[in-house]
């Protein structure tokens, strides 16, 4: 399997802008004929302008509509990042998963929001996981400050997900926990961890720390980015998971008695 990784310069608050990067982009990426490719974080606005009610996409119907329209034409499958999506009363920072044929196979909302940012006052978290399958390939999907969470990419690898995919929106200053809390999820689950981050900057100017990467369970990383606009592409080895499951079966030994 081949994942292809986009490192958007997302603009603040310009979607048709982002749009016509990732179309770009998207094009670029299919020179190497990757069976999945992966966006950021808010890739449609930034995160986040205020006020965030002006820019929110209802219904999520301008990301989904591009985002099926493009899976299609080039048979891929996508995972759309997240969008900023006005649904009734709420706003939720969802991502959408689109198969080859452009038909929606899942979509999760953030569920840890980050405080420190105010990301809860503007956003409703999401109460469910997103366990999907490509290609056969069973995957699961968080957002950026989830990676914090332990907890969350431990029941996807009980869920049995192989690839594990971390669109985000993550700041330079902290940019070395993201590099190793990436690799450490990957190592700890025995997944293929794909982390996408954004390049650019905040709303408030503060910059975004790309690095995006495509991690194997051992914690080998098999493509990796600096800050600038990026395109990753990498295959994955599906039988390195079932090696080491056999060399080192963490989940036989685990104690759930314990916790």
């Amino acid at each position: 399997m081949k994942i292809s990784v986009l490192q958007m310069p997302v603009a603040i608050g310009a979607r048709e802008i982002n749009m016509a990067a990732l179309r770009r982009m998207l094009e670029d990426a299919m020179a190497d004929a990757p069976d999945i490719v992966v966006l950021p974080e808010l890739w449609d606005i930034g995160f986040f302008p205020r006020p965030l009610e002006k820019y929110v996409d209802e219904n999520g119907a301008k990301a989904k509509t591009l985002l099926s329209l493009l899976a299609k034409q080039y048979h891929v499958h996508i995972v759309g990042g997240s969008v900023a999506v006005k649904i009734g009363d709420y706003i939720a920072n969802r991502c959408y998963v689109f198969d080859r044929n452009g038909d929606l196979v899942a979509d999760y909302d953030k569920t840890h929001l980050f405080s420190p940012a105010k990301e809860d006052k503007f956003f409703r978290k999401g109460d469910h996981r997103a366990v999907f399958s490509l290609d056969g390939v069973k995957c699961a999907v968080a957002v950026c400050y989830d990676l914090r969470f332990p907890e969350l990419f431990r029941r996807y690898a009980l869920d049995d997900a192989a690839v594990i995919f971390l669109p985000s929106a993550w700041p330079t200053a902290r940019i070395e926990h993201w590099a190793t809390l990436s690799q450490a999820r990957a190592v700890e689950n025995q997944v293929f961890f794909v982390a996408v981050n954004g390049s650019g900057t905040f709303a408030n100017g503060m910059p975004l720390g790309g690095r995006s990467a495509i991690i194997d369970p051992w914690g080998v990383r098999l493509a990796e980015a600096d800050e600038r606009e990026a395109i990753l592409t990498a295959e994955i080895d599906l039988s390195v998971r079932d090696e080491i499951k056999r060399t080192i079966d963490v989940f036989h030994d685990r104690r759930e008695e314990l916790y």
